[in-house]
């Protein structure tokens, strides 16, 4: 039997097997590793490596942050209307991947050409990359709500998911400056790339796999119109105070990362290497955490695990306030670990009960949408950083060529940026899930 109708003919038909979700857990690995790289070294290599004019980098960065964010709807509705022997989701994920390695490995290899030859380069390839990575990434997340059904299934097939999520989020910031400074930056492309495709393989081969009632193609029901694809999104009376929730928490993660930098040289005077002790902290605590929501989620409901877990990371980020050292700080950090473990693991098991509660009133599977809708509106979290950054900073006086030399009220704005900025997004947050209507553990759906 050929590979692809192997492909087209596994489906599950029960609860997915331990090896099942290991292997579709995988896949967090190299979505983050490729995500957290771009992210934090790609402004980097073409300004201060290759000597391109930060403006024009900043403005290609903006046409890179609206393309991803317009596709992700797109991408979703298309994905749920598909039809094939396939599958929905897997086509799009088996024929995105090898384009997807293959730009984010272009990014980093750029042929030797003039500036303006190099934003060329750098928007064709990087649109290749946010093409292929919503493709992949957005129907690798809509397959999870049909793998795992019930609120048990998803907080216990999360876990793996989040965990390589995390160390993938963790090598992509830490790893990559150890690769570029030893091999260089087309060593660390090959390298990280090759790696990105051996987890694509085993996550792709092994946990990829489409439920059979769900996309049985003869007799299947008619793909939903667009206009009432997005008519039923935006009046499900859930998905609203969901969607907004999880841009506020967003926004609350993306203050912090943006802050700590600062934080650690201007508010604690410590070296610059040391904010890697305060994400650490974090994130590494953020792992023990997966596991504690989990069993919280499967003896509450998402709605109380999430509550609890948005107030834990609230409370935790004011001792920022407070502390005066690295220690201290690293301190906090953990507490404020345990918070966002929590939110690394409930929120997709609050979207996926939205979901199934949709797929009952409406008689659809709807996945790609809500996934794609959520991911544009979390989009604005990287806008609504960047605003808060610009007008704390200049509100207090910071002055980058003053280097270490700040006028006080810096260490009192940089605080008030890392702590009470995003208390106040989360306190938002909680009163978007607090209004959140689904009190119940499961759905019953309609597959």
């Amino acid at each position: 039997m050929s590979l692809t109708a192997r492909i087209r003919d596994r489906r599950l038909d029960a609860a997915p097997r331990r090896s099942e979700s290991f292997a579709f857990g995988a896949s967090g690995f190299p979505i983050q590793l490729m995500g957290q790289t771009v992210s934090a070294f790609i402004v980097y290599f073409y300004v201060a490596h290759l000597g391109v004019a930060a403006e024009w980098v900043a403005a290609a960065m903006i046409a890179h942050g609206i393309l991803n964010a317009l596709l992700n709807p797109v991408v979703g509705a298309m994905s749920d209307r598909i039809r094939t022997p396939w599958g929905r989701r897997v086509p799009w994920i088996g024929l995105g991947i090898v384009p997807l390695v293959v730009a984010f490995t272009l990014i980093w290899m750029p042929p030797e050409l003039p500036a303006g030859g190099l934003i060329v380069w750098f928007l064709i390839v990087v649109a290749v990359y946010d093409i292929a990575f919503v493709v992949v990434v957005l129907n690798i997340s809509a397959l999870f709500p049909e793998i795992f059904r019930t609120t048990e299934e998803r907080a216990r097939g999360n876990v793996p998911r989040q965990i390589f999520a995390i160390v993938g989020m963790v090598l992509g910031t830490a790893g990559a400056p150890l690769l570029y400074g030893s091999i260089g930056w087309p060593g660390m492309a090959l390298a990280l790339g090759f790696v990105c495709v051996v987890m694509f393989a085993w996550s792709f081969g092994g946990g990829m796999i489409e439920r059979r009632g769900v996309i049985a193609v003869e007799g299947a029901e008619a793909p939903m119109r667009w206009t009432d694809q997005l008519r039923y999104t935006f009046a499900n009376r859930a998905f609203v105070p969901y969607v907004l929730g999880s841009l506020f928490v967003q926004t609350a993660i993306a203050v912090i990362l943006a802050a700590i930098p600062f934080y650690v040289r201007y508010s604690l005077h410590a070296s610059e290497g040391e904010g890697s002790i305060l994400l650490g902290a974090i994130f590494v605590t953020a792992i023990p955490a997966i596991f504690l929501w989990s069993w919280v989620v499967r003896r509450t409901t998402p709605r109380v695990a999430v509550l609890w877990s948005v107030g834990v990371f609230g409370v935790a980020v004011l001792g920022f306030l407070l502390a005066t050292d690295v220690v201290g700080a690293a301190l906090v950090g953990i507490a404020v670990g345990v918070g966002v473990g929590g939110l690394l693991q409930l929120l997709e098991v609050a979207l996926s009960q939205i979901i199934d509660d949709d797929a009952l009133r409406t008689g659809h599977r709807r996945e790609g949408v809500y996934f794609g809708v959520n991911g544009f509106v979390v989009k604005g979290s990287i806008v609504l950083q960047a605003i808060v950054a610009a007008w704390v900073l200049n509100a207090s006086g910071f002055d980058a060529a003053l280097g270490d030399s700040q006028p006080d009220a810096v260490d009192g704005g940089i605080r008030i940026m890392l702590a009470v900025v995003p208390m106040a997004f989360t306190a938002l947050a909680w009163v978007c899930f607090f209004l959140y209507p689904i009190r119940t553990r499961d759905v019953v759906a309609s597959a």
